[in-house]
């Protein structure tokens, strides 16, 4: 099937959203991280579409050319996720399952926890729970040298030079070498044009310290991590259970990294399938 894009607006701001699968199908969001795009979910979303679900999944704010406003303040984490309930507004889908990667997980976190209304399953991938990382960054040291990365992505301006400079070289790093070289490529590309990089980043300038209050999620959750993480460690992973009120499933990949989505596509595809069957 199609992955393709489409303009969907939500207030002043225009998303790019690919989707896919039947029309009917139980509709799906999927939320990428960075610094990646939709793209990111290019093996997972066909796997869910086969399996009859309606996938659509966004260029976030920053990513999108037409949903990039300038500013730290508009990258908040409220915005971010009020973004999500208005493109599923848009789309017309009163209720929906939700998968997040990475900061699309932070963001999916913060949605389930507010409106449980509306999201009927989380899958979050990477990322656990905001209380559960800032519980780990707080007390283990493991953690807090897998976040030190952070302090750069904050520093407005060097951060860019910084990751641009030499053709892109450290952001290409990024990635390692499970990420397909053809997305990388387009990642890159993306990231590199004008103002990008910095709305990107500024998801990250926005964090404050209220984002480890986010509340207890109450839907139906299961958390996806690899185990060779090198952003997340195992405390918060294992922690992430303790701010789920609801039915929660840990699945932990041996020998997987960040990049799940890239990286194990089957995997993740029927985690979020059967989590959204039960």
């Amino acid at each position: 099937m199609a992955y393709d894009s489409s303009p969907v607006t939500v207030g002043d701001l225009t998303f790019d959203v690919r989707s896919t699968g039947p029309e009917d199908g139980d509709p799906i969001i999927l939320l990428h991280g960075f610094p990646e795009t939709s793209l990111s979910w290019l093996e997972v979303a066909p796997r869910l579409a086969d399996a009859g679900f309606r996938v659509h999944a966004p260029d976030q704010r920053g990513y999108s050319p037409g949903a990039r406003p300038t500013g730290v303040e508009a990258y908040d984490i409220g915005l971010l996720a009020a973004d999500v309930i208005g493109l599923a507004n848009a789309l017309g889908l009163a209720t929906f399952h939700l998968v997040g990667h990475d900061w699309g997980s932070a963001v999916a976190w913060v949605v389930a926890a507010e409106h449980p209304d509306r999201v009927r399953t989380l899958t979050a991938v990477s990322l656990p729970h905001l209380g559960a990382y800032n519980q780990a960054l707080s007390n283990d040291p493991d953690q807090q040298a897998k976040a030190a990365y952070i302090g750069l992505f904050r520093q407005e301006g060097k951060a860019e030079d910084l990751l641009l400079a030499d053709g892109a070289r450290r952001l290409t790093a990024m990635y390692g070498d499970t990420v397909p070289v053809g997305l990388v490529v387009r990642y890159v590309s993306h990231l590199a044009e004008p103002g990008a990089l910095t709305a990107a980043l500024n998801w990250y300038r926005a964090m404050t310290p209220a984002l480890a209050d986010t509340p207890h999620v109450r839907v139906p959750t299961t958390f996806v991590w690899g185990a060779d993480d090198m952003a997340i460690g195992r405390a918060g992973a294992e922690a992430c259970g303790d701010f789920v009120d609801a039915d929660y499933r840990f699945i932990e990949l041996a020998g997987v990294g960040h990049w799940i989505p890239e990286q194990a596509p089957d995997t993740l595809a029927e985690a979020i399938i059967v989590r959204a069957r039960t």
